[in-house]
């Protein structure tokens, strides 16, 4: 198509999504708004607008949002209600003021994380947008990986350069220059570097997606390949027995679901690069290896059992709806590095079935647009979002997810294209047809 034929894309629900995604990974994590009396990143602040946007486009039926029922909405709905009741609950009885302070701004946050989500789910409409989308996730998280390794390789931590009118900088507990064994621990724009190599993890999937499709369609691969070292890379470096399940999972999803003809080279390609990288970067195996092989005797391993006993007496406290989000100080309590221990203690039982709940019906939608789905790119895609999904929810059992807000803004984002990979593969044609004919070969098979 020429240039003067060519129709340009207006903005829709995916331009707002990507402009979220910028926000949360381009922006580094430690800048906060500086005219706002709690600590508010921009990303939050694109996130509350985009809340608003999508209550106000329910209101009409002119604005091309999503209608209807959808398993993911449903279930990130229901998590929002149990937040909402643990606030109520929380609100109703005596709280320290430092608590009740953290519990206000707390439930300004996960609303926001969650309108994500759900805007996600009921904006994006096609798979052609599904993808830019996606492909803006590879693209930030392989630039966050560049600056980690810039820090991990060279100890210059080019975020610390950047600095944007009405912005200041929020201290942090943690620095980019602190180091694990003889390297130093990298954190790219994140606060963290857990946080960063979860972000790297749950993008490997993606780098090998766009890298296969590219070879399919004959066009260039280099700059996926690029985007998949760097965020393979990336989450090596990282130093992170989180980062390090995740991409094990992420690559273990690939291999179920991927083509027969493709799953050696998955599994090939990834054995490949864990060797070069340890060959590029001498004493790296040595130092991931030692981090597994001896976890029993760890430190931090055993920081987060030790507050197991401590963590039982709280839950028994309120254990319907629990404490309040966020009013579990660190600072005045302990650290816990588990998100759904955490949730125990703050939400309760029904709070950590609703997250768990969350998870599994995101998982549930991936699944299922890949079965009914008759595009293959699609189906693809679905599988890269089970893997960031899966990967998301098995680190909340590794640290404190919902503490992170550059991790949890990516994992509700994927949980939202979740949802809406779902409705993109519903409305097909012939989708419907296509999952009744599955379940006749399955009751036939029953059968015989």
């Amino acid at each position: 198509m020429s240039a003067l034929t060519r129709v340009r894309q207006r903005a829709d629900g995916a331009t707002l999504v990507c402009a979220y995604l910028l926000a949360l990974l381009v922006i580094p994590a430690r800048l906060v708004l500086s005219f706002v009396p709690m600590t508010l990143p921009p990303a939050l602040v694109v996130a509350l607008v985009l809340g608003v946007l999508s209550l106000s486009a329910h209101m009409v039926d002119s604005l091309g949002m999503g209608k209807g029922r959808n398993a993911l909405r449903t279930a990130v709905l229901l998590y929002l209600a149990m937040h909402l009741a643990t606030y109520a609950v929380a609100t109703r009885r005596w709280l320290p003021m430092d608590e009740l302070t953290v519990a206000d701004s707390g439930m300004v946050r996960i609303v926001a994380t969650i309108s994500v989500a759900i805007f996600a789910c009921d904006a994006i409409r096609t798979r052609e947008r599904l993808d830019k989308v996606l492909k803006l996730v590879l693209a930030c998280s392989a630039l966050i990986a560049f600056v980690g390794l810039v820090q991990f390789g060279a100890g210059i931590d080019l975020a610390s350069y950047v600095s944007l009118p009405g912005l200041r900088t929020q201290e942090n507990a943690y620095s980019a220059m602190e180091s694990r064994s003889i390297f130093r621990r990298p954190t790219g724009t994140t606060n963290h570097p857990i946080e960063y190599g979860l972000v790297c993890a749950m993008a490997v999937p993606l780098g090998a997606h766009y890298v296969f499709r590219a070879r399919d369609e004959g066009t260039p691969q280099l700059r996926w390949w690029l985007c998949l070292a760097l965020v393979g890379l990336g989450g090596l470096t990282a130093l992170s027995r989180t980062a390090i399940l995740g991409m094990t999972v992420a690559g273990v999803v690939l291999i179920l679901t991927l083509p027969r003809r493709r799953k050696l080279t998955v599994a090939l390609m990834g054995t490949a690069f864990f060797l070069g990288a340890s060959l590029t970067v001498p004493g790296l195996f040595g130092t991931i290896r030692g981090m597994f092989s001896n976890i029993e005797d760890d430190p931090s391993v055993k920081a987060r059992t030790a507050d197991y006993e401590a963590a039982a007496d709280q839950i028994d406290l309120n254990p319907l709806l629990g404490r309040g989000f966020s009013t579990f100080l660190p600072t005045k309590y302990t650290i816990l590095d588990n998100q759904f221990l955490l949730t125990l203690i703050e939400n309760g039982y029904l709070g950590l079935f609703a997250l768990v709940g969350m998870f599994l019906t995101a998982c549930y939608a991936t699944v299922r647009a890949r079965l009914i789905s008759g595009d293959e790119n699609l189906k693809g895609l679905a599988s890269c979002l089970l893997a960031a999904v899966l990967v998301g929810g098995i680190a909340s059992a590794t640290f404190d997810l919902l503490s992170f807000g550059v991790a949890t803004g990516m994992v509700f984002t994927m949980v939202g294209l979740s949802g809406a990979a779902l409705r993109i593969a519903s409305a097909e044609p012939g989708a419907e047809q296509r999952m009744r004919d599955r379940a006749d070969v399955r009751a036939g098979g029953a059968v015989r």
